[in-house]
């Protein structure tokens, strides 16, 4: 690996543009979303929508409100869940970094699941089947972390923010200009990310990652093909992996058990460090974001791939 000085301003101009290009796509959803809270905080009806979620963020230990935090995370993507997050921050109780974590490790678990379960689709693995298994991993492994994070008195501290939410009473104006502010926190972040994602990738450490993980996938039962194609999911995302593995599904090189474990653990837990990093925009702590999520994940997988084959479904049909 060779960087010179010079290509470094031609680096970061790509970095900015690139990162402008998905704060384009992102904001398009995230500012309805952010007016549609405003309307909701100003009616007083935040509370109202938040009541059938009550019980659901009552067994992971969190305010009725995170819930509708959940509740965009699982319909649309992170982004627009943080966005709507921040928004919440003032109307309900301070959040610990333990809460945190588990309201950001259910958000990585479950989030955009009707784009990312058709993709799943498409290598031949249940959509519903895949919804299920991420909406209810995502409960049960927020269960477990609030269960030892207050067993063991862990992350008690406050949950530090990055976003600067508004207090008390204020203007539309004011308003306005402190989202203003938020966005433009989230370009930074996403341009810091794929910064450093890209000098990560140069560095090998992605490469070091994926050997690293590659012995565990051997252990559940997951075939070498799919296992590296897996591992490049966990790594970089969803659609990279399932990309990879439909590709291999058309060339008969995957066992149907294998795209099921594959599809289910990808679907568990994938873009392990960008979405990690982007949990620290709430406080939220690397030992449930990232350690937890994925045991968590990798347990599952592997007692799913070995008790219940037959949710692996039919053999995937590739329309050429």
């Amino acid at each position: 690996m060779s960087l010179s000085l010079a290509s470094l301003p031609r680096a970061a101009r790509a970095v900015a543009i690139d990162a402008a290009k998905i704060c384009l796509d992102l904001f398009k959803v995230m500012v309805p979303i952010l007016i549609g809270v405003k309307i909701l905080k100003e009616l007083g009806w935040i509370v109202y929508l938040a009541k059938p979620l009550a019980p659901l963020m009552g067994l992971v230990g969190l305010p009725p409100e995170c819930g509708l935090t959940w509740a965009t995370a699982i319909a649309n993507n992170l982004y627009a869940a943080l966005a709507v997050h921040a928004a919440l921050v003032p109307s309900m109780p301070p959040l610990s970094m333990a809460q945190a974590t588990v309201v950001a490790t259910m958000m990585l678990i479950a989030h955009n699941i009707f784009v990312e379960g058709a993709i799943a689709k498409k290598c031949g693995v249940g959509f519903w089947g895949q919804a299920a298994l991420r909406l209810s991993g995502a409960l049960a492994c927020g269960m477990l972390l609030h269960a030892v994070f207050s067993g063991f008195g862990l992350l008690a501290a406050p949950a530090p923010l990055l976003f600067a939410p508004s207090q008390g009473e204020e203007g539309l104006a004011t308003w306005a200009f402190g989202e203003i502010k938020n966005l433009g926190m989230i370009y930074l972040v996403i341009a810091s990310l794929v910064g450093l994602m890209r000098v990560l990738d140069k560095l090998g450490v992605t490469r070091l990652f994926e050997t690293a993980l590659l012995p565990f996938l051997h252990l559940m039962g997951i075939g070498r093909a799919a296992a590296t194609i897996t591992v490049i999911g966990l790594v970089m995302g969803l659609a990279y992996g399932s990309g990879l593995i439909l590709l291999d599904i058309q060339q008969g090189k995957v066992d149907r058990r294998d795209v099921f474990s594959a599809i289910s653990l990808m679907s568990l837990s994938h873009a392990l460090i960008e979405d990690t990093l982007l949990m620290y925009l709430i406080g939220a702590s690397l030992w449930g974001t990232f350690v937890g999520r994925l045991a968590f994940s990798l347990a599952v997988v592997a007692v799913l791939s070995r008790v219940a084959p037959a949710f692996a479904g039919r053999p995937a049909v590739v329309r050429q």
